[in-house]
């Protein structure tokens, strides 16, 4: 590749998991992702005898239906298991879009898993958490509580970021430690992951809310697993940087690599290398 490009953009995919502590498993396409993802979801609940205490993504999706059929099937309970959110889009006031919005992730959730499973099994509502940006330190009580967050699962943004932990803005000055301690909280939303998820809404970053809250690099960082997807075929390249590039708050899901329990589930398509060129 042309010395133009980073280094790391030249990684093959059967050499992405080496130099680094990460897990990384090659699968077929977004289907078997979302199979993989919703099975592992569903072994962890069982092994904590529902009980568990997991941080979970909207985004990846499609894993969520397949995980409320197994349930059902397997009659897993998930009475006692708290599922808390990654983030929510807020609006302008900073308050949570209604669920009724096409783009909110309370909405999705309800649609796509809690109204599908069984309600003897389903998780009581108090145990179904989304960061509250009137009272963002709650998340951080809960996981407390808790005793900690048994897995957190998530994909990763085209600028590197987990959940919406975006990384520094040009001109802002954060250190590596101040990024990974970073708790959950309000912020705005960078423009490149309003563009990217334009993309998958139509295409007019007008319709993607300026503002969110997300759960902190420290609250993930802080959970005893984390389990990474990624079923893009744009994550090709940043996979790539958050593998192979520098670890650093410029990309923030280089700080899986620091973590001893790390996995990332990639599609075969996105394990191949960028091909960048004209078409």
């Amino acid at each position: 590749m042309s010395s133009l490009f980073p280094d790391y953009l030249s990684v093959e995919a059967k050499d992405l998991a080496g130099g680094h502590n990460v897990a990384v498993h090659i699968l077929g396409d977004a289907e078997s992702i979302a199979h993989d993802m919703s099975r592992k979801m569903a072994d962890v609940i069982r092994e904590h005898n529902g009980g568990a205490t997991l941080i979970i993504p909207v985004g990846p999706v499609d894993q969520f239906p397949l995980l409320a059929n197994i349930i059902n099937e397997e009659r897993l309970s998930l009475r006692d298991c708290v599922l808390i959110n990654m983030d929510e889009y807020l609006t302008d006031d900073d308050e949570w879009i209604p669920p009724d919005h096409p783009l909110s992730f309370r909405g999705y959730m309800n649609r796509t898993f809690y109204d599908l499973v069984d309600p003897e099994l389903a998780p009581p509502a108090e145990n179904r958490v989304f960061p509250d940006p009137r009272d963002p330190d709650a998340v951080g009580r809960l996981i407390t509580q808790r005793g900690g967050v048994d897995v957190c699962y998530g994909g990763i943004g085209i600028n590197g970021h987990m959940a919406f932990n975006e990384p520094p803005e040009p001109g802002e000055t954060v250190s590596n430690e101040e990024f990974r301690a970073l708790p959950t909280r309000v912020l705005s939303l960078s423009r490149e992951t309003r563009t990217i998820n334009s993309v998958t809404v139509g295409g007019d970053i007008a319709v993607v809310p300026r503002r969110c809250i997300t759960v902190g690099m420290q609250e993930i960082l802080a959970s005893r697993a984390l389990r990474f997807y990624c079923n893009r075929p744009w994550q090709s390249g940043v996979v790539r940087r958050v593998l192979h590039g520098p670890v650093t708050a410029a990309c923030p899901a280089s700080f899986l690599r620091t973590h001893p329990d790390t996995s990332l589930t990639i599609a075969d398509y996105v394990a191949q290398r960028p091909d960048i060129r004209l078409r």
